[in-house]
């Protein structure tokens, strides 16, 4: 085993949006990081290649495929069988182990909760409350969006100290023709994205690619790959191919080393003063159960049997129809505007809140391959085509999921091609979700018929869509018997561990869940500064909820 003995300040485990970023602002006041990343570094431009050569354009992993040092869950041509599935519903996540993380091929989505998402045991009687408030986070936020740059509308129902850092990109014309119809029985807002609408931190603006999926190919869209590239640029040493696989610790559960694998499989041992676990929902979780010890048998802060529990995510359903006009879905964002009316209310003390996402994907590839799978050829299929690049809309729900013990992430007895345990998903779609589901069906039917909507095609009745949007896994709270965490991300075994992530998040709400769990990080990082008494660093509130 090689042995690496600098003993950085931080050592965080995962480059993605969320590790890069709190390394960043660590480095920024003069800290020594160092990032191990599991995965490669791969420039955008071999994205943009893989994409641009791949025979499968509605499959968004095909550009980032899976390598045998660090594997990701893979589903399309066929289920590499890396997340093992236990039940009852399946639950398939796609993540990326690369430099950068799974934001590389996001819509940029960066929504904030509404305030009373924080307390919906209190409100409504079910899930649980945050261990801090709105108000808490809510500066959080507003560094969030000025890093990423930001825009959306001002009517979600979050409230604003500050002024988002920019305006949305241009409306397009299907989302215009939307708003205008849809009102006054809906109102059809901005969403809030990632997305500059002009130059903005060295990027240029928008130019309307239609690729936010799986590839924005001019970086106008924030991703995991620029705040990795800041991080670095600050001073942050990032090791790349460094796939972690134990954390050890000392008599007083401290955390001494983080024990990594290289392509190789040839062991190194890193020693720190602090530690940060910033993998994703999946992958931290699998890190803290596989760092077992004869004082820790059940893994690192697992004590009460936490660590992989309540795992959450945004299902979805859709409905597809044709539009009595033309519309021409694929100019610009593919993601450009929703309907939040149903984000929250009494309701909730009986079924699932939600969000109505409208999708501007253009239609052309998704049509082509069905029109040719079907044997069309000829005038046939230049006419239906037309028709649907033309009429063709889509939206779907974004459906909360409650927090349930029994819905987690655990250790298979399958290894990964480097001798790893798998990690295994335990979940299932519950009533009060399924009760949100029926309840959106009457919009769907509503928003169809302003439209002029025919040929209404609903989404497999039954059959939800998972957004992976990974939550929960590793929540915080008061309570250790409940919980993983504090509310600053501390382990309660493990004075100099903290973690990071979406998994943090106590409850799923009706959001993309990357700017929460950007917040929560970029407050625990003023605490640690604070804490550790940095120069200029005033204490964060200790506030919580009433």
């Amino acid at each position: 085993m090689a042995d690496n003995t600098s003993s950085p300040d931080f050592v965080i485990i995962g480059s993605g949006i969320i590790g890069s970023i709190a390394a960043h602002k660590l480095a920024k006041a003069g800290a020594s990081v160092l990032i191990l990343e599991a995965g490669p570094r791969i420039s955008r431009d071999e994205i943009v290649a893989r994409f641009r050569n791949s025979p499968r354009r509605s499959d968004w992993m095909s550009s980032y495929p899976s390598v045998p040092h660090a594997p990701h869950p893979i589903y399309q041509p066929k289920d590499s069988g890396y997340l093992v599935q236990a039940g009852p519903y399946p639950y398939p996540a796609e993540y990326i182990r690369m430099v950068g993380g799974t934001t590389w091929h996001w819509a940029a989505q960066a929504w904030r909760n509404v305030p009373n998402d924080f307390k919906i045991k209190s409100l409504y009687g079910v899930g649980v409350d945050w261990p801090i408030s709105y108000d808490d986070l809510e500066p959080y936020y507003q560094e969030t969006e000025e890093i990423m740059g930001v825009s959306g509308a001002p009517n979600t129902g979050s409230p604003r100290s500050k002024p988002f850092p920019m305006e949305p990109v241009a409306e397009v014309w299907a989302m215009r023709r939307l708003r205008e119809r849809l009102a006054p029985t809906y109102e059809v807002v901005s969403n809030t994205t990632a997305r500059n609408s002009r130059g903005y931190d060295g990027r240029p603006a928008c130019c309307g690619n239609n690729s936010c999926q799986p590839i924005c190919p001019i970086d106008a869209q924030y991703h995991g790959g620029l705040a990795a590239d800041a991080a670095e640029a600050a001073g942050v040493k990032l090791l790349s191919d460094a796939n972690v696989y134990q954390l050890e610790h000392d008599d007083k559960g401290r955390v001494t080393a983080a024990l990594y694998y290289d392509p190789d499989k040839k062991s190194h041992r890193v020693t720190g003063k602090t530690f940060i676990v910033a993998a994703n929902g999946i992958e931290s979780p699998r890190l803290l159960l596989l760092s077992t010890s004869a004082k820790f048998p059940k893994g690192l802060a697992n004590n009460h049997d936490q660590v992989g529990r309540n795992l959450m995510d945004h299902p979805s359903t859709s409905i597809t129809f044709d539009a009595d006009e033309d519309v021409w879905l694929g100019r610009g964002p593919q993601s450009p505007t929703s309907i939040n009316t149903m984000r929250d209310g009494a309701f909730r003390s009986e079924h699932s809140p939600y969000r109505l996402d409208f999708t501007n994907i253009s239609r052309v590839d998704g049509t082509s391959n069905n029109l040719i799978s079907a044997g069309v050829y000829g005038v046939e299929f230049e006419k239906k085509l037309r028709y649907s690049a033309a009429r063709e809309m889509s939206l779907k729900n974004v459906l909360e999921v409650l927090p349930n013990p029994e819905h987690r992430i655990d250790l298979s007895d399958e290894k990964d091609s480097m001798g790893i345990p798998k990690p295994r998903a335990h979940y299932s779609i519950e009533e009060y979700t399924r009760k949100g589901h029926e309840r959106s069906q009457q919009d769907f039917q509503k928003i169809a018929e302003l439209m002029g909507g025919t040929n209404l095609r609903p989404s497999k009745e039954g059959s939800f869509a998972n957004n992976q949007h990974i939550c929960g896994t590793l929540s915080m709270g008061k309570d250790p018997a409940t919980s993983v965490c504090d509310q600053w991300g501390r382990p309660y075994e493990h004075e100099n561990l903290f973690l990071m992530g979406t998994g943090l998040l106590p409850t799923s709400a009706t959001c993309n869940s990357t700017e929460n769990g950007i917040a929560v990080a970029l407050r625990t990082v003023q605490y640690i500064l604070s804490e550790q008494g940095k120069a200029g660093v005033q204490k964060p509130s200790n506030s919580t909820p009433g």
